[in-house]
């Protein structure tokens, strides 16, 4: 693979000597020729840049003198060519700038596969915008790309970088080409976990034990979790990238974890947050077309209906919404609402009807018992890890919004909802008793389950 670079300043390029990339140009594996763009200047004062047409700041680049160099260059790859007087099969032009595309890793993979990379350095404010032009028009293919959202004094920095990035891919380069995979930016599409070595301890700070514990399928599990957990914190645009079929079920659970679902096209940030206002219409919307997921099947049509007259209009819902003793989140997924909770926060000395404030007491002279009268989430996302984002979350924002030592949480779902009931189970609550709770005209034999809230203080 060879590389050929032209810049105003050939001599910051002897870094290019070193390390890994100096080795490679020794074996062969790589060849890299540095140019000055002046040696195809024609005038005394070797001149490359000139005044902008339009006015502004700066110089710009000019396109005849690159062109003589960008042309010169190709022809003597085009000769260099043992035993065939063809151009390389896949010639690429980059042009590092600001303007240009964010540098992946999946662009580097894909020049690594290229025969030749002529890199053209700007300087100023940059190239005469004729010469991509020009270039992309005849064929050769061009890749202007910028290696972050700031501005450099030249190209040559980031001429550097896509050579280091690209070389390295060359088979050959590195020593392990599995590593190539598991680092950042590699095949799995994550930042790369944290990485430790000897002494066990350091300044207070102690390896993670599993890494020492030689369980390799322990090992392998904390690292993907602490990749996920990276990525997430520093490039959530990251994750949004990967598709379904990387992610098998204990990752699924960690993103969920982390506030995300995975759709059918790859995983979708979670947002929830309280309901507004405005919004009254929508959640009403959402309850009454979920509640009836809640019933019996032998739940008659019209006590259904009645209740979620009764309970779930949208008048009802503003209500709520403006009630500071009434908290209703929703769980946005992809901007849409897929979910929401209501909690009934009861004042001082009050008690829910129904609660089981018996059962709960636990010795506590007054525990609050918020009650968690709603919890429904779309079909689509059941199972997926957007219940335990919403209760998660639900649970978070009662013990923000109640200033108590002891809070529980207490909540009824129908004693033949077995889906619901392993849910809250999985959640941490536990069943403390049973109720009776009516649709319209019908009783329904409800259990009652209930967690801890808070740690008392």
């Amino acid at each position: 693979m060879r590389f050929d670079i032209v810049t105003v300043f050939p001599e910051f390029f002897s870094s290019l000597d070193l390390s890994l990339v100096g080795k490679a140009r020794e074996r062969g594996l790589i060849a890299v020729q540095t140019h000055d763009l002046r040696d195809w200047t024609t005038d005394v004062h070797r001149t490359v840049d000139d005044s902008p047409f339009g006015g502004g700041a700066g110089m710009v680049m000019k396109p005849d003198v690159w062109a003589e160099a960008i042309d010169d260059v190709v022809g003597a790859a085009h000769g260099e060519t043992p035993g065939t007087n063809e151009v390389p099969a896949r010639t690429v032009l980059a042009i590092p700038t600001p303007s240009g595309a964010p540098l992946t890793q999946g662009d580097c993979w894909d020049l690594a596969e290229a025969d030749h990379v002529i890199i053209a350095c700007g300087r100023y404010e940059g190239i005469d915008a004729r010469v991509a032009d020009y270039y992309r028009g005849s064929g050769m293919e061009v890749f202007e790309y910028s290696l972050g959202d700031y501005v450099l004094n030249g190209g040559e920095v980031a001429a550097i970088a896509l050579v280091e990035a690209v070389a390295r891919l060359v088979p050959g380069m590195v020593g392990n080409p599995e590593s190539l995979r598991e680092e950042s930016h590699g095949e799995h599409g994550l930042l790369e976990y944290p990485v430790y070595t000897r002494p066990t301890t350091f300044r207070g700070h102690d390896v993670p034990a599993v890494l020492t514990s030689g369980d390799h399928g322990k090992v392998a599990r904390w690292r993907r979790d602490r990749a996920l957990e990276r990525t997430d914190a520093r490039r959530p645009d990251m994750l949004a990238a990967l598709t379904p079929d990387q992610l098998d079920k204990k990752d699924r659970a960690k993103l969920a974890e982390l506030g995300w679902v995975v759709g059918e096209d790859g995983p979708l940030a979670v947002v929830v947050d309280e309901a507004q206002p405005a919004e009254a219409e929508a959640v009403s919307q959402l309850a009454g077309r979920l509640f009836p997921h809640a019933c019996p099947p032998d739940m008659k049509p019209e006590d259904v209906a009645d209740f979620v007259a009764k309970n779930l209009s949208e008048r009802d819902f503003a209500q709520y919404i403006a009630d500071p003793n009434h908290l209703v989140l929703v769980a946005r997924v992809d901007g849409q609402i897929a979910g929401y909770s209501l909690a009934i926060i009861p004042e001082a000395g009050q008690v829910h009807e129904g609660a089981p404030a018996a059962a709960l007491a636990d010795g506590a002279d007054e525990p609050l018992l918020v009650y968690l009268s709603k919890m429904y989430i779309e079909p689509q996302w059941r199972g997926k890890g957007l219940f335990d984002i919403l209760i998660r979350d639900t649970l978070e924002a009662i013990t923000a919004a109640v200033d108590a030592p002891e809070i529980f949480v207490w909540l009824g779902t129908n004693i033949g909802n077995k889906r619901a009931i392993r849910a809250y189970k999985r959640a941490g609550f536990e069943i403390v008793g049973e109720r009776e709770f009516f649709v319209g005209e019908q009783v329904n034999k409800d259990l009652t389950l209930a967690i801890r809230a808070n740690m008392p203080q």
